[in-house]
């Protein structure tokens, strides 16, 4: 009978060790469970802030057909319509400006197609006059420009035909309007 009870005793001791020990697994996968929801929670943010910071547009002023823009009697935005590529929607084809969603560095592009004559279009931030674009020809001819402008978040960018000037464009998009987000700072 004591052998029984020893037997029985030391039962009982190694269902407490097991009963101990299992509760430190319980406890330690609690702690490894939390570790893992707060790495998700932080992946998640992580992706949001990414996809806050990508920002890219393209965009002509037709989408089929030939068409002149101007010449106008006053200096003239032009409103690219066409739009092959918003992500993160900062550009407007409503109004021809992007506006920028967060403080950063953005390269711009656009490229006029003169239809003969002379053209002129200058990149516009807010209300500055940046850099412009010019050719003369006596027929079709093609002129580009490009910047990179440090932008704070809200301000607007559009290209401006200038007075007097006038543009083509079609189907095979030759007048555009580009740009992108670098970095933020």
């Amino acid at each position: 009978m004591a052998s029984m009870e020893k037997q029985l005793s030391e039962l009982v001791g190694v269902e407490c060790g097991l009963h101990a020990f299992l509760k430190e697994i319980v406890k330690e996968n609690r702690v490894q469970a939390a570790k893992l929801e707060d790495q998700q929670t932080e992946v998640e943010k992580l992706k949001k802030q990414l996809q806050g910071k990508q920002v890219a547009f393209s965009a002509s002023l037709v989408a089929g057909g030939g068409q002149d823009i101007g010449p106008f009697k006053e200096h003239t935005t032009l409103v690219f319509k066409y739009v092959v590529t918003n992500i993160g929607n900062a550009y407007c084809p409503q109004t021809g400006a992007f506006t920028a969603p967060l403080k950063g560095a953005y390269h711009f592009e656009w490229h006029i197609l003169q239809p003969g004559g002379s053209t002129s279009a200058v990149l516009v931030k807010n209300s500055e006059h940046i850099f412009i674009t010019y050719g003369t020809q006596p027929t079709h001819a093609d002129s580009s420009q490009g910047a990179t402008l440090l932008l704070e978040k809200g301000d607007t960018v559009f290209v401006r035909l200038w007075q007097g000037s006038k543009v083509h464009d079609s189907q095979n998009h030759h007048t555009t309007f580009s740009g992108h987000l670098l970095f933020t700072m």
